[in-house]
């Protein structure tokens, strides 16, 4: 009897790891993350694009190898992002959240009123994040072959990010 406590307990435990490693990733969770910052500044919010999820799931596939942070020179938005692994910057695993938290984090260097980055710093992940016309959304995230991290994309439609424009 003692032994199939031990066996349940070890089924609930890796069931537990399992979603532990597959929070944070779903569709729903990237849309909250990114309609939470947008809402912050009185933007609307983004809906799930499959045909966006699709392509970057596509993107994601091909850098899997290496996971450099290249951009796909696509039709759409797009905020990369890379962690876990061995990537100091951001141990363990992961998350489509923590991604998305990492681009909302550039808000501190960003100005509205100027509509300027802090000299030296990035902005341009958050401002897409906010961008008032981009109303689609698609994301993947794929494990890196080369050293155990997780490469993230985040597809967006219409693109935003144009020069002398305010993106609220």
């Amino acid at each position: 009897m003692g032994s199939f406590k031990l066996q349940l307990a070890i089924c609930f435990l890796s069931l537990a790891m399992f979603q532990s490693t597959h929070a944070q990733n779903s569709p729903g969770d990237y849309l909250n993350a990114h309609n939470a910052a947008r809402a912050q500044v009185g933007v609307g919010n983004m809906v799930w694009s499959s045909t966006l999820a699709a392509y970057a799931q596509n993107y994601a596939n091909l850098r899997a190898r290496d996971c450099n942070l290249i951009h796909s020179g696509g039709p759409y938005g797009e905020n990369l992002a890379k962690g876990g692994g061995v990537f100091q910057s951001a141990p363990g695993v992961f998350t489509g959240t923590t991604a998305v938290n990492l681009w909302v984090g550039e808000k501190a260097n960003y100005d509205h009123n100027s509509n300027t980055c802090a000299s030296g710093a990035d902005c341009g992940h958050y401002t897409q994040v906010v961008w008032r016309n981009s109303n689609q959304l698609g994301c993947a995230r794929v494990q890196c072959a080369n050293n155990g991290g997780w490469f993230i994309i985040c597809s967006y439609n219409p693109r935003g990010n144009y020069v002398g424009q305010s993106p609220y």
